[in-house]
């Protein structure tokens, strides 16, 4: 019955059809008689259209039977584009913008980027798919975007727009000299407020991505705070160091407009990092170059896909109604018939 419980809703009372069999023999008894003494009394040649058509109304009433039980049984057509939905998960997006962030190490082999451009670029193709490194993009997922440096701030809220989401990662730019610095534990912290102030009417998993290229060294809010806070919400964090250790390149901008090549010290405080992972349930991931970064989105796309059972529904387009009118209107043409032109006697 799968097939038939898709075209109707209620099949079962497809078994009445039959009844258009009785209907036919209840409309044939109703057949007018005239007694004669004799059949010489009956005219010669009395054939006529009328009597060769004297057995439509009949058929007429045995089909008006058929169509309302097809109406009964409620005719349907499901709507294969309607768009299913899904409970997705609410993260949040925290990038370090930090001078350090300036370094060349990430770049492509035939392009130099930044850390900042090489994590903007990967994080547009999270968010709403890239072919590069086979992401899928996140179009169930409701994700927002915080910025730190010695501060943290708010960049984009929690959203389904993934379009304005992408725009506002792509305007990131590195903290202003007198604002420079890793706050690591404020970063974590305005990540974490943002998901616990989400509103949901259903339970979503909530996610926070860290990615930073540095060493903490701004600690008004203390890490701690932040881990527990995030334990307490039933947050999970996942944490990225990004770059290499020791001497990376540089492009320092110069105030003719124009830049040089230098190299800078790098490290990276991977204890913190592995530390939040590990007591939030997360995991720590290290990217040196532009594709091991892109591996480590693969991983979190992979990792951080919808756990809870889909509600799917296929949105029905109701016909019973076109069986009900042609069903009452057949049965109106077979009374009409059978009251005009082809008019039995009494």
């Amino acid at each position: 019955m799968t097939l038939f419980a898709e075209k109707f809703a209620d099949p079962w009372f497809l078994i009445a059809a039959p009844l258009a069999v009785l209907a036919v023999w209840w409309s044939m008894r109703s057949s007018g008689r005239v007694k004669f003494s004799s059949l010489r009394a009956l005219p010669v040649g009395g054939d006529t259209w009328r009597t060769a058509i004297a057995w439509l109304p009949d058929a007429l009433f045995g089909l008006a039977v058929v169509a309302l039980v097809i109406a009964l049984a409620g005719p349907r057509a499901g709507d294969r584009n309607a768009r299913i939905r899904r409970d997705g998960i609410a993260m949040v997006m925290a990038v370090d913008i930090s001078g350090s962030m300036r370094a060349l190490d990430l770049s492509e082999k035939t392009t130099e980027l930044t850390r900042l451009d090489a994590v903007k670029e990967l994080f547009q193709g999270f968010v709403l798919g890239s072919g590069k490194f086979e992401l899928s993009g996140r179009p169930d997922d409701a994700i927002g975007l915080v910025a730190f440096a010695r501060f943290a701030e708010t960049r984009s809220p929690i959203t389904l727009d993934h379009n304005n989401l992408a725009a506002a990662a792509k305007q990131l730019d590195f903290a202003p000299q007198d604002e420079d610095g890793t706050a690591i534990g404020a970063g974590l912290e305005l990540a974490v407020q943002r998901l616990v102030e989400l509103r949901s009417t259903t339970r979503v998993s909530k996610v926070v991505i860290l990615l930073t290229d540095g060493e903490s060294n701004v600690h008004e809010i203390d890490e701690e705070t932040a881990i527990d806070d995030a334990k307490k919400a039933g947050i999970k964090v996942y944490t990225i160091g990004a770059g290499t250790t020791g001497i990376a390149p540089i492009r320092v901008p110069r105030g003719d407009g124009r830049s040089e090549l230098m190299q800078t010290q790098v490290s990276i405080d991977e204890t913190t990092l592995k530390h939040i992972a590990k007591e939030t349930g997360g995991a720590y991931f290290r990217a040196t170059n532009h594709e091991g970064l892109g591996a480590i989105y693969q991983q979190i796309d992979n990792l951080e896909r919808t756990t809870f059972e889909e509600d799917q529904f296929v949105e029905f387009h109701q016909y019973y109604g076109w069986f009900l009118v042609f069903g009452f209107g057949l049965a109106m043409l077979a009374l009409i018939l059978r009251g005009t032109i082809l008019r039995r006697l009494p």
